[in-house]
C-alpha cells in the first residue's frame, strides 16, 4: 500500500539541501544537441525516471510546461507532455518524492488551477507542488489565440501576482470575493482543500527585477541563475535579503546537469561528442524566444552551444567534489538534476553521490 505522506517546505531543517529532478517532458531533454541519448518526451522515460528518483532518495521531481518547439534537426522541445497531467500519473507511480507541476497563469483560471492541484495533492497524499510560470513565449502563446499584446512585461506579473492570491486563498477559504484588474471571484468556492499544511508548496523562476521580486514574494522556493558561481551567489543573497525584508524565508535552487562516466576524461569525450553535435537550427531558434537581439543570436549561440545549464563533468568522485562545491560557494538550499541518460544518471547519482551529500549537508 502506498504510505500518505503530508509533507510541506517549511519545516525542513535550515541545513537541509534538496536534491530534485527536471524530469524530460520534452523531446530532447536539457542538452540541445543530435548526439545525446535519445529522450522522446513521453510517458515511459519519465515515469521510469521518476520512479529511480523516488527509488534512491531524490527530494523532487519537476516537469516544465510546454506547449512549442524550437524545430532544427531534432525539432527540440516539440514534443512534450502536459505537466498536470502527467504528475498525477507520475503521483501514483510513486511513494516519497515531491511532485511539482508547472501551470502558466495566462493559461489556466485561478480557480480550476487552484482544483487541478489540490486534486494533485490528493492523489499524491499532499506531494504535490505548484511551479508558477508568469511569463511566456510570443510564439508558444500566440498559435493557440493565448497571447495579449495589450500586456506588458510587468503587467503579466500584476496578473500573476493576482492569479497567486486567489489560487492560495482558494486552498484555505470557503468562499472567495475578488475584484482586480484581471480577474474577478464572486462567492468562488473550491473543495476539496489540498492536504498539505499548511497549503502544497510554490515554485518559481524570474530573473528579471519584476520577476525576481514576484518570485520572493508569492513562493517558497526560487530558481535562480547565472553565467558564473559568483552571479549565483549574488542571486541567492539577494533573494534572501528581499525575503528578510518581507518578513519570511525562501530556498534558493539552481538546475544542473550531471555529466558522468568511469572516468574524468571518459565524461570529457562525452562532453566534446554532445558539443559537436550541436543543433544550432534549434538553439538559435530557442535564444531567439528568450529575446536575444537578431544581431547577436550567431555568436551568443556559439558561446551557450548544446549545453542550457551549468555542468558538473567527471568520475562520479568528481562530479560529487563539484556538486557539493556548487552548493557551497553558490549558497544554494538544492539543486534540480539533469542528465542525458536519467535512468542511468540517477542510479549513479543515488549510490555515488547522494549519500555523501545527505552527511556533508546534514
Amino acid at each position: 500500500m502506498k504510505r500518505v505522506m503530508i509533507r510541506a517546505m517549511f519545516d525542513r531543517p535550515t541545513q537541509h539541501k534538496d536534491f530534485g529532478v527536471f524530469l524530460p517532458v520534452a523531446n530532447g531533454g536539457w542538452i540541445v544537441s543530435k548526439t545525446t541519448p535519445r529522450l522522446d518526451g513521453l510517458y515511459a522515460q519519465n515515469r521510469a525516471a521518476a520512479i529511480t528518483a523516488d527509488q534512491v532518495g531524490m527530494d523532487f521531481v519537476m516537469s516544465m510546461g510546454k506547449f512549442r518547439g524550437f524545430g532544427g534537426e531534432t525539432d527540440h522541445w516539440g514534443t512534450s507532455l502536459e505537466s498536470v497531467t502527467l504528475m498525477a500519473a507520475i503521483a501514483e507511480a510513486t511513494k516519497n518524492v515531491r511532485i511539482w507541476a508547472t501551470v502558466h497563469p495566462l493559461l489556466r483560471n485561478p480557480a480550476v488551477a487552484a482544483k487541478m492541484i489540490a486534486t494533485l495533492d490528493h492523489i499524491s497524499g499532499g506531494r504535490a507542488g505548484l511551479n508558477i510560470v508568469a511569463g511566456a513565449y510570443k510564439a508558444e502563446f500566440d498559435q493557440m489565440s493565448a497571447w495579449d499584446d495589450s500586456l506588458s512585461h510587468d503587467d503579466r506579473y500584476g496578473l500573476a501576482e493576482e492569479w497567486t492570491t486567489i489560487v492560495k486563498r482558494l486552498w484555505t477559504e470557503d468562499s472567495v470575493d475578488f475584484a482586480g484588474k484581471y480577474f474577478t471571484m464572486k462567492d468562488c468556492q473550491s473543495k476539496p482543500k489540498p492536504v498539505s499544511k499548511p497549503r502544497p508548496e510554490l515554485i518559481c523562476a524570474g530573473m528579471s527585477d519584476r520577476g525576481f521580486q514576484f518570485s520572493v514574494r508569492e513562493a517558497d522556493a526560487c530558481f535562480i541563475g547565472g553565467r558564473s558561481r559568483g552571479e549565483h551567489r549574488e542571486a541567492s543573497r539577494r533573494a534572501k535579503a528581499l525575503a528578510a525584508t518581507l518578513g519570511k524565508s525562501i530556498r534558493t535552487y539552481a538546475m544542473c546537469t550531471i555529466i558522468h562516466a568511469d572516468s574524468d576524461a571518459g565524461a570529457q569525450a562525452l562532453v566534446q561528442r554532445y558539443a559537436e553535435g550541436a543543433d544550432m537550427g534549434a538553439i538559435l531558434a530557442m535564444l531567439a524566444s528568450w529575446g536575444v537581439p537578431a544581431d547577436r543570436l550567431a555568436s551568443v549561440a556559439e558561446k551557450q552551444g548544446a549545453f542550457m545549464t551549468q555542468t558538473m563533468v567527471g568520475s562520479p568522485a568528481t562530479c560529487r567534489e563539484q556538486v557539493e562545491a556548487f552548493i557551497t560557494e553558490c549558497e544554494l538550499d538544492g539543486l534540480m538534476l539533469i542528465f542525458p541518460d536519467y535512468v542511468e544518471g540517477l542510479s549513479m547519482f543515488g549510490s555515488e553521490i547522494l549519500p555523501h551529500l545527505r552527511s556533508a549537508f546534514s
